[in-house]
């Protein structure tokens, strides 16, 4: 499998009926091209903003797993409220309460650098990343805002046992969620690290489920499940029989971010950051 193997596509209704359409002639789609080009610069300011902003889109994720265009996530890592694609050289660590072990967060590392992933619940109408970001500069005097791969992003040195280190923190909004991402280590900075967690952010499937949580809460998250367990478990239930008992349900929610928690990993490397206040 290569770096990135998993990000096949499916094909919605509408591709299957446009590959019997004859190909339209180029004279009428130069027509057409230049009676948009025409179009009032200063007209409709919301597709304006949303053409600008975080790229999240036809082609493009992180992904709603109602998505029309969603990535073929059957291969993915399942953790509730998250689909993972899986990418040669990483490892992953779960935060969980450190009392119930309920899952709380995901952070992926790799090479020297990881991306902590956390889903919230936002409001059917508005987005969310863009009052988050205003919160966290607002509280953090030393935080920069700048401009990343999916729009406003923010920079913010963290103080870890005298030493400093620098973080990035990145958002998308979806339908009724908002992605969080935590980059540290070398690419919080730049480089081929930061390159490969902004794809792998940008592969992510969300699931936010059904379930009533208000805006902020974080979306209920369980164990990892593979793909394998996943499919035994459909087998299993196809022929009648009771659900794997090692699947586990999807928990209910809300959890709360605050609660002491507990790393359960195989890693031995530098600080992860969770919450910054």
């Amino acid at each position: 499998m290569g770096l990135f193997g998993f990000g096949r596509k499916r094909k919605g209704a509408g591709d299957e009926a446009r590959m019997g359409e004859e190909t339209e002639p180029t004279e009428k789609v130069e027509e057409r091209a230049n009676e948009t080009a025409g179009q009032d610069e200063d007209g409709d300011r919301e597709n304006q903003s949303a053409a600008s902003g975080p790229e999240r889109g036809v082609g493009r994720g992180p992904w709603d797993v109602n998505d029309e265009d969603v990535v073929d996530y059957d291969d993915y890592l399942d953790v509730g409220a998250l689909y993972l694609p899986f990418l040669q050289g990483i490892q992953l660590r779960i935060k969980a309460k450190s009392q119930s072990g309920e899952v709380l967060g995901v952070t992926i590392t790799y090479g020297q650098s990881s991306l902590e992933l956390e889903a919230f619940a936002a409001p059917k109408t508005l987005g969310l990343w863009d009052m988050v970001r205003s919160d966290l500069l607002k509280a953090n005097p030393k935080a920069r805002e700048v401009e990343g791969r999916f729009g406003g992003e923010l920079e913010l040195p963290v103080s870890v046992k005298g030493k400093e280190f620098l973080t990035r923190f990145i958002g998308v909004d979806g339908p009724r969620w908002m992605l969080r991402g935590i980059m540290s280590g070398p690419a919080a900075e730049g480089g081929e690290e930061q390159e490969t967690l902004y794809r792998y952010f940008q592969d992510v499937v969300v699931d936010r489920g059904e379930e009533p949580l208000a805006p902020r809460d974080l979306i209920p998250m369980h164990a990892p499940v593979s793909p394998a367990e996943r499919a035994a478990a459909a087998a299993e239930e196809g022929e009648g029989g009771e659900k794997d008992s090692k699947i586990p349900e999807k928990p209910t929610g809300p959890f709360d971010s605050d609660q002491q928690t507990e790393v359960k990993t195989t890693l031995s490397r530098g600080p992860m950051f969770s919450e910054v206040r």
